[in-house]
């Protein structure tokens, strides 16, 4: 299949030692990061610590090894945090499984039709609204754990668990809001010190050393679930046709999330490396990841871009890194899993407010702000706050309907019909000794701009007077026609031929002409009534006394 061709192969046939030498010393690297980050954003998606770490070892080598990208890491992201744990609550870890496996039929069927090449259309103001309000539900929803309150209650939209937290804010355990800011300290001071040690990894060690060493009264991962340390286990989830209507919906989200956020991060890895990737190539590859990691009792996947980065900088250039890191991790799962259930929950929780600070792209918005129409602010403020106060499909669809209206009325501002203006003294300035001679029986009239149907009320504007005998429309700066522009012209031209007066197209462009001919125009016209250049219109035009 011309569409499927996985960029390892293609990264293979000039590979030597030397790069697999960097490749093992970058996968094993990324993997010490993905670690505590895989095991936060399972817990935080409402599933086990060791979910997260399945999705990093079979997501990562899977994707990889059909995937389209030379450098791409994939595993669980903060981006699907929020969406899983609704879904995990509304219909358990049984629904996630067919939603997340759903989802990877879906980007499979979004690479084979080539939609990779379309995802890049979403404005940058949706992506950039939508992922600073994955970041504030982010902070939201580890408020609890950083302060160690206390309550029963199991809140799932984001709203609702700000005010769970506001209304119990009197249970803060304050050893827990030590050990979180200590670890918070540590992530955001320690890679500007020394970088070369994962900050993540520093901060979860010095969780475990406040928490074991020091006996203080702080919940941690083995308080609150089970760990389960061996390989994953195929797990085939149980279908209930009946309730598969309510689950394509979680399916459709967890998808487009997961191709918008994949190709972004291949975007900025190609940036990284000079290389291009495969678009639909890594949404099939994406598609086949997540279906593996539902099998194996994973959760959704997708590009990350921290960790993609990452693997850049230490010297990773072909999917060999991505599955060495898949590897190492599969080995902590086997040895290493059971000492996971010593990690505080609040460095947990720090280090996903980290992740939080790192994705809002806080100088993104800034720069929009300053520089942006009010239009497009207005877009990303409206998808940031749907985001927070409803969910991502809710403003991925209003961010686009918004997005395209808005697009709609600028063409429309662009377009215009223009009259030409007659003088009776050429002589009057300098100007108009330029003006060409035009008969008073001819009326010339420039259009500018796409003529699509939110502007065809233009095209009424055009009234022929009484001493009118030809009308030229001069469209060289007409580069697109719709089907109601089509249908108005069509209408427009029927009439004056009524009132006996005839009507020339001057310099019609290549795609509107294509569209007067399969729409019957050109034959009721003829040919001769269509003129290279506004002279020959004029000369045409002359001829009709």
């Amino acid at each position: 299949m011309k569409t499927f061709k996985p960029m390892l192969f293609t990264d293979l046939k000039n590979y030597n030692g030397s790069q697999l030498a960097k490749d093992l010393i970058s996968g094993i690297i990324v993997a010490i990061i993905a670690l505590p980050l895989s095991i936060a954003l399972a817990i935080a998606s409402g599933v086990g610590p060791e979910a997260g770490i399945y999705t990093a070892i079979l997501a990562g080598f899977v994707t990889a090894f059909f995937g389209g990208s030379s450098v791409q890491i994939s595993g669980p992201t903060a981006a699907f945090a929020t969406i899983v744990a609704g879904i995990v609550a509304k219909s358990g870890t049984e629904g996630l499984a067919i939603a997340t496996v759903l989802a990877g039929l879906f980007l499979i069927l979004m690479g084979v039709f080539k939609v990779g090449n379309l995802i890049k259309y979403i404005p940058y103001t949706i992506t950039t609204g939508f992922t600073a309000g994955i970041a504030v539900t982010l902070v939201i929803g580890q408020l609890k754990d950083f302060f160690g309150v206390s309550y029963t209650d199991k809140p799932i939209e984001t709203l609702e668990k700000l005010k769970a937290f506001i209304e119990h804010a009197g249970t803060v355990n304050y050893e827990a809001v030590i050990v979180g800011v200590v670890c918070l300290a540590i992530l955001f001071i320690w890679p500007k010190i020394f970088d070369k040690i994962p900050a993540s990894l520093l901060a979860v060690a010095a969780g475990i050393v406040m928490v074991k060493g020091f006996g203080m009264n702080v919940n941690t991962i083995g308080d609150l679930f089970s760990v389960k340390s061996g390989l994953p286990a195929f797990v085939m989830p149980k279908i209930d046709f009946a309730s598969i209507g309510s689950i394509i919906p979680d399916a459709f989200t967890i998808a487009l999330l997961a191709g918008i956020e994949s190709l972004l991060s291949c975007v900025v890895a190609d940036g990284m490396v000079n290389k291009k990737h495969r678009s639909n190539t890594e949404l099939i590859g994406q598609g086949l990841g997540n279906i593996s990691s539902a099998l194996f009792g994973g959760i959704p996947a997708t590009g990350a871009i921290a960790r993609t980065a990452a693997n850049v900088k230490n010297g990773g250039r072909t999917p060999i890194s991505a599955m060495v890191h898949a590897l190492v991790l599969l080995l902590v799962v086997v040895v290493l899993m059971p000492y996971a259930s010593w990690i505080p929950m609040p460095a947990i929780a720090a280090i996903l407010i980290n992740v939080a600070f790192n994705m809002c792209q806080y100088k993104q918005v800034i720069h929009i702000v300053k520089t942006s129409p009010r239009s497009d602010i207005l877009v990303l403020f409206a998808t940031f706050a749907l985001t927070v106060i409803f969910d991502l499909v809710v403003a991925i669809e209003f961010g686009l309907i918004a997005a395209c209206v808005l697009f709609m009325r600028r063409m429309s501002d662009e377009t215009t019909v223009e009259s030409w203006k007659y003088t009776e003294d050429e002589n009057e300035d300098s100007e108009n000794l330029a003006m060409r001679q035009v008969a008073k029986h001819i009326s010339v009239y420039e259009l500018n701009g796409p003529l699509f149907f939110a502007v065809v009320g233009e095209i009424a504007k055009i009234k022929p007077k009484e001493e009118t005998k030809c009308i030229i429309l001069r469209m060289r700066a007409v580069i697109s026609v719709d089907t109601d522009a089509l249908h108005t012209l069509e209408a427009f031209v029927k009439k004056c031929h009524k009132k006996g007066v005839k009507v020339i197209f001057s310099h019609v462009n290549a795609q509107p002409m294509k569209a007067m001919q399969k729409s019957g125009m050109y034959e009721l016209l003829g040919a001769e009534n269509f003129c290279k250049n506004i002279d020959a219109a004029l000369k045409k035009a002359e001829s009709y006394k």
